[in-house]
């Protein structure tokens, strides 16, 4: 993910990052023409946002690895922007690490150093510049930050600004909601095979049927379930499935997987 947005960034030889993978690094810097650091703290020392693109369960090593940096920075008047991706980690927690005043905030309270953070939760499909990006800021965020951070995400998809207390069902709706439509494709290619199709024409055209469908919803701003209804003639064929779909519980058990994806998402903060 970190590399998906990457590639929005103008002038890439101004662009490093720091990995633990060593082929992944040599690999996206002959990709991209970034820099590679050879550490978090050199990276942290080194650049004016810092995007930490790495899972909820190993942030607390980057983040104590890199929180003497990001003080030092503050205490010379040059704070980097600290950008965060990980699934339920809240800005003032990350705040509260960063800045030393530990783990146990009270509730509302900030954190005595000045950390800009803004937290997103971008999803796959950014690698093709079709992603969903939600982001979220600490209070008092520079402008002209916030435009450049903007304009940089805004190369990997459609940028949305959402209060931090929603961040969590993002995380189960777009955040894990590629992998659920991935799941929806594969089994309808398997159902036009079932019916005789050859494997690359079911997914072929199951996958544009999705796309189209996704479309559809976003150009015309009609409710999904209208749009179901246009599709659905009495007594047709989608009738008939549809009332498949209802016997097995279909939307049932895709709600019940974003509450999965969601609960998980606070469980890892």
């Amino acid at each position: 993910m970190g590399i998906a947005l990457m590639k929005g960034v103008p002038g890439r030889s101004q662009v490093g990052f720091a990995d633990v993978d060593k082929v992944k690094v040599k690999e996206a810097s002959q990709k991209l023409g970034a820099l590679v650091f050879s550490s978090n703290t050199e990276a942290a020392s080194s650049g004016d946002y810092i995007f930490l693109a790495v899972k909820p369960q190993i942030l607390p090593t980057v983040l104590a690895e890199i929180a003497p940096v990001i003080r030092e920075r503050i205490a010379s008047g040059n704070p980097a922007v600290l950008v965060s991706m990980a699934a339920g980690w809240s800005i003032s927690k990350i705040q509260a690490i960063l800045s030393g005043s530990g783990m146990d905030l009270p509730a509302g309270m900030m954190p005595q150093a000045s950390v800009l953070v803004m937290r997103i939760m971008p999803n796959t499909p950014a690698l093709i510049s079709h992603g969903m990006i939600a982001y979220c800021t600490t209070p008092k965020f520079p402008s002209n930050k916030l435009v450049e951070l903007k304009k940089i995400l805004g190369a990997a998809g459609q940028i949305d600004k959402i209060d931090e207390k929603y961040m969590d069902a993002v995380t189960g709706v777009s955040g894990s909601g590629p992998a659920f439509v991935y799941e929806f494709i594969e089994a309808m290619a398997d159902g036009g095979v079932l019916a005789g199709l050859p494997r690359d024409k079911a997914l072929f055209y199951a996958a544009q049927t999705v796309y189209g469908a996704a479309a559809m919803v976003l150009k015309t701003r009609k409710h999904p379930g209208e749009l179901k209804d246009m599709v659905t003639s009495p007594g047709g064929t989608t009738i008939q499935g549809i009332t498949v779909l209802e016997r097995g519980a279909f939307r049932g058990t895709v709600i019940s997987a974003v509450e999965a994806a969601w609960k998980r998402a606070q469980e890892l903060g």
